[in-house]
């Protein structure tokens, strides 16, 4: 791995992170959020690792703009903006939530505080449990609910989810950080009334190329290598392929490729009782004697 790659992405995606959090959002539409976000990315000389996710109120996660998307933020709303950045491939995930609605001020208070304290615990060999209940700990005291079901992860060279998962609440039989790799921390909180789980919601806008079969269908197999040269497997947006694409041909492809398991789509996200969500979330990698935060 390439410890100078995560950091230069590191600095490139916190240096975002903290534009958008001082940016004021309200009146903007999604898409000219992810545009700015992305194009900042690529200003700084890294590429995002995935579409830039602008998830809204009881949205936990996974809503990128649609092309053309007029969605507009409100006052009264609650802005999830998760952010990537990838250098050949090594990636840094961070997240941040803007609030227009003072009633939840303190619940995005209290995920920044849970994720702060969820990373001072973090070295080598600390188990993923651990964190996750430093994570549920401060939550509960200060009032609010973990998203039981959402987690952080272990990162890898084009890899955003490489197969271990670091929880927000304490489970049991979690493994251990490894010094030298790669994590993102990522709690999502949600009231005291809140389900404290998410299911999946219709929208899906988000894919990634799941396997690189050929389906025998010259315009779908050109399609997908196309994918291939310019994504790997690092997930991408309708958006950015009708750029090149006539809009309903790409979509008609995309399903095309997601009926013969080439393409997989990553639904939307949504708090089970409908109240509304906050994140925050730092990548991280474990030494023996502590821990680099990459996305301060």
């Amino acid at each position: 791995m390439s410890i100078e790659d995560y950091k230069k992405a590191g600095k490139i995606a916190a240096e975002v992170r903290e534009e958008a959090r001082k940016h004021y959002h309200v009146g903007e539409t999604l898409l000219q959020i992810c545009e700015q976000v992305e194009g900042m990315i690529r200003q700084k000389g890294a590429e995002p690792a995935f579409p830039c996710n602008v998830s809204l109120n009881e949205t936990a996660a996974h809503y990128t703009a649609e092309p053309n998307d007029q969605t507009t933020v409100k006052d009264g709303d609650v802005l999830k903006i998760d952010i990537g950045a990838h250098v050949n491939g090594y990636i840094a995930d961070t997240a941040v939530t803007v609030c227009y609605n003072p009633k939840y001020d303190s619940m995005v208070n209290a995920t920044e505080l849970a994720l702060q304290e969820a990373v001072k615990i973090v070295k080598a060999r600390v188990k993923a449990s651990d964190i996750g209940k430093v994570v549920e700990n401060i939550t509960k005291e200060m009032g609010f609910r973990p998203i039981q079901n959402l987690s952080g992860h272990s990162l890898a060279q084009y890899t955003i989810h490489a197969g271990r998962s670091i929880p927000n609440i304490w489970t049991v039989g979690t493994f251990s950080l490894l010094p030298n790799e790669a994590y993102a921390i990522e709690p999502f909180l949600t009231t005291k009334d809140g389900s404290g789980v998410v299911y999946n919601g219709k929208v899906k806008n988000i894919f990634a190329i799941a396997n690189r079969k050929r389906t025998g269908d010259k315009e779908a197999d050109a399609f997908l290598d196309e994918l291939w040269n310019r994504f790997k497997t690092l997930p991408f947006a309708l958006r950015w392929v009708v750029k090149d694409h006539d809009e309903k041909k790409a979509r008609n492809i995309i399903e095309f490729l997601s009926k013969k398991k080439l393409v997989h789509g990553y639904p939307i996200l949504v708090e089970g009782n409908g109240k509304f969500v906050a994140q925050a979330e730092h990548t991280v990698i474990p030494t023996e004697s502590g821990v680099m935060v990459v996305t301060l």
